[in-house]
């Protein structure tokens, strides 16, 4: 669907909203940017204890950042078992909450997919450090793009951040491989760089295909193929995929055309064509790369890459 209506409103940020106004920027959230001091990559919230996490790269830098949603830096990560984040999820914040971060770095930490604590302590390692996968071991990753674990304590996988590796993998609570789509290629059910990935409340799963310019859909149960979502995506790949707390939309970020895109999310048993509802168009090279949402406020988190920064954008009630 193209766009209909004219931007409706700019904001001193820079920040254009095109179609039906559904965020609003945050400008005091967080209250310092200095905080930041690297390269921003991922985002993941904690709704349950009000937290948000920050992955970020560079030399001597933290590399994770923790806010509160008010905006305050709580603390930082020195971690030397990281060497380049790329995404973070907060997984069990109900009841035990652990941190899981991809690192697609290439040296003797990187090709693996790591829990934390929340205050950063390492507790378990999927991959073999340091060696890339080759694409027979499910579980040997060659830079990891993004992890989503769903509530049930089932984990799914996007290998694919450039390496050899273009496969999405569902494990089990226990860590057994479930099923597995990884063949490199355009066709159903192939990727070419899937690089975020989503479990909707209807048990599908939303794979950004980046390097194809579509979003591909899975049954969650099964790993059966449902439906691809390419035609809002014929300039820039998509980056990031979530879906909204009230569960009516899709947020899909597209870093090099700088946009953040709402797209409406179709019922069950329907995934039809892709539909955009509202798109907030960032700055020149602000990089928008990967979001997470706070299924408690509604609140959209996204971390940019080349704005070295995270922002918080809220429901417009």
């Amino acid at each position: 669907m193209c766009f209909s209506q004219l931007p409706t409103l700019a904001s001193k940020t820079d920040n254009l909203f095109i179609g039906r106004p559904l965020f609003k920027l945050d400008l005091s959230w967080p209250k310092y940017t200095e905080d930041f001091t690297g390269t921003v990559f991922g985002v993941a919230v904690d709704h349950v204890a009000g937290l948000v996490y920050v992955a970020q790269r560079g030399e001597n830098v933290a590399k994770v950042l923790v806010f509160d949603t008010d905006g305050d830096f709580m603390e930082s990560w020195n971690t030397t078992t990281l060497e380049m984040p790329h995404g973070i999820f907060v997984a069990n914040a109900l009841t035990n909450p652990s941190v899981w971060v991809t690192d697609v770095g290439t040296g003797p930490y990187g090709h693996t997919v790591k829990k934390y604590s929340p205050s950063g302590k390492l507790l378990q390692v999927l991959g073999t450090p340091g060696q890339p996968g080759s694409g027979v071991n499910p579980l040997q990753f060659d830079q990891p793009a993004e992890i989503f674990v769903h509530t049930s304590g089932e984990i799914y996988i996007v290998d694919g951040d450039g390496g050899m590796n273009n496969r999405l993998i569902k494990l089990s609570k226990d860590l057994q491989v479930v099923w597995v789509h990884g063949e490199k290629g355009q066709e159903l059910a192939q990727f070419y760089i899937p690089h975020s990935v989503a479990v909707d409340s209807y048990q599908r799963v939303w794979v950004a295909d980046r390097g194809n310019k579509r979003i591909q859909v899975f049954n969650a149960v099964t790993g059966d193929w449902l439906g691809t979502w390419g035609s809002c995506f014929s300039e820039d790949g998509p980056y990031s995929v979530r879906q909204t707390s009230d569960q009516k939309y899709f947020v899909v970020v597209q870093l090099n055309s700088n946009q953040i895109t709402l797209l409406k999310a179709p019922p069950v048993g329907v995934i039809g064509q892709c539909e955009v509802l509202s798109t907030i168009q960032l700055a020149e090279e602000v990089k928008p790369h990967l979001v997470d949402i706070d299924v408690k406020t509604g609140a959209l988190y996204v971390a940019e890459i080349g704005a070295q920064q995270a922002q918080k954008f809220v429901p417009l009630i």
